[in-house]
């Protein structure tokens, strides 16, 4: 909620404004840092609107990284990078965060516990700076964070793309269909019927269908919002169906291929990210068991943390879920047993990092003549099957 407040400055003269805070303390500590003499504060809350603008990204996340990996590699001090990102921030919540991190660094707190009380900052992340901190090059680790989130940020981006056309054009397609079902071909009904002949099938088949759109329509959408919901909500409460969901997506044709070597991608380049900072193996395990993966690999993830934990040999552990392909399991076995184990982590990802934008550029040109074919014959079938009585009717006068 936002913290309206009155006070007095460092040099005796009043001054005011509004915070965007979760507790009145905050905003004390907020003043206290800018030497404001609180007098008088209330709140009102923020609308929904404005809370979802104001809301922390990973876009966000991933900026403010590259912004701490560019300036504390200039040899300035954490505090002194915060404060300069901070003062240039646009979002109120970002200003909050940053101001809430300086000051739990300013009392004394490792960088460690200063990144994870404040939140917005996943194991992966806290482990990287605590390592970086311990080895005395946080701004390496700053700047390996920043290009693995910047990476995945790139990843997200271009599947977001290849999603979004063929999703448009699908839509754009079935209100065009519905549109002509309800209102262009119910106007030839009438017509039709003055003929005294019977229609052809399809014809038969398009008036049938316009009528049942028009006549369970609406209960027909309903419907299918319903079984869209019911599925959501089911989803975020039952285990067992997200991982049915997710092993259904991951052995699609096409899709599931996308889909499994995205996952490749992320997997190898933060195991190989963590591990290439000096965090232990089953620590960089647990990390990716905790990231936000599909569950069907998540319970793989969890199955490989245990094996190895049990002193099974990485690669092994990786063979016991059927989930890898075998190019990948030779590498990781390759990388163990010579002791480069990041650097054959860091190969894969690159490598599944090329096939995953080629299999996209390649569904996208796939997609394309489809999804025209596919427009053209629904709205060239419904033409079709309104002047395909007015042709026998020409046919019979002629």
């Amino acid at each position: 909620m936002y913290f309206y407040w009155h006070g007095i400055n460092h040099r005796g003269k009043p001054c005011q404004g509004k915070i965007l805070a979760s507790h009145h303390s905050e905003v004390r500590r907020q003043l206290r840092l800018q030497k404001i003499h609180l007098t008088k504060v209330y709140s009102k809350p923020v609308s929904r609107l404005r809370l979802s603008l104001e809301q922390i990204s990973t876009q966000d996340i991933t900026l403010l990284t590259r912004q701490l990996a560019t300036m504390l590699a200039t040899g300035i001090s954490i505090m002194q990078a915060l404060m300069l990102v901070k003062d240039n921030q646009s979002k109120v919540s970002m200003r909050a965060l940053l101001t809430n991190l300086a000051h739990q660094i300013e009392s004394g707190a490792p960088l460690k516990q200063a990144f994870a009380a404040v939140g917005h900052f996943d194991e992966l992340y806290i482990d990287l700076v605590a390592s970086g901190e311990a080895s005395g090059n946080i701004a390496q680790a700053f700047d390996r964070l920043a290009s693995h989130k910047e990476k995945a940020q790139r990843l997200k981006s271009k599947m977001s793309k290849a999603a979004i056309y063929p999703s448009i054009v699908l839509l754009v397609a079935l209100l065009i269909s519905a549109l002509m079902l309800i209102v262009v071909i119910p106007q030839f009904d009438s017509m039709f019927a003055s003929f005294g002949s019977e229609l052809p099938w399809f014809t038969q088949q398009v008036l049938a269908l316009s009528l049942f759109i028009q006549t369970h329509g609406i209960l027909l959408l309903l419907s299918i919002l319903t079984t869209v919901i019911a599925v959501v909500g089911l989803r975020r409460f039952s285990p067992r169906l997200r991982i049915l969901l997710s092993t259904v997506m991951f052995h699609l044709p096409l899709i599931g291929i996308v889909v499994r070597e995205t996952f490749f991608v992320r997997f190898t380049a933060t195991l190989a990210t963590s591990f290439s900072s000096g965090i232990p193996l089953l620590q960089c395990l647990n990390n990716a068991t905790n990231a936000h993966y599909p569950p069907y690999c998540q319970r793989a993830l969890q199955a490989i943390y245990r094996d190895t934990s049990a002193g099974m040999p990485l690669y092994l552990a990786m063979r016991q879920t059927a989930l890898f392909p075998e190019m990948v399991l030779q590498l990781v076995m390759i990388g163990e047993e010579s002791g480069r184990l990041d650097e054959m982590l860091s190969r894969l990802a690159v490598y599944y990092q090329t096939e995953v934008d080629d299999r996209i550029d390649k569904l996208g040109k796939l997609l394309e003549p489809a999804i025209i074919v596919l427009l053209s014959a629904i709205v060239g079938g419904l033409v079709l099957a309104i002047y395909l009585p007015i042709f026998n009717l020409m046919n019979v006068i002629g």
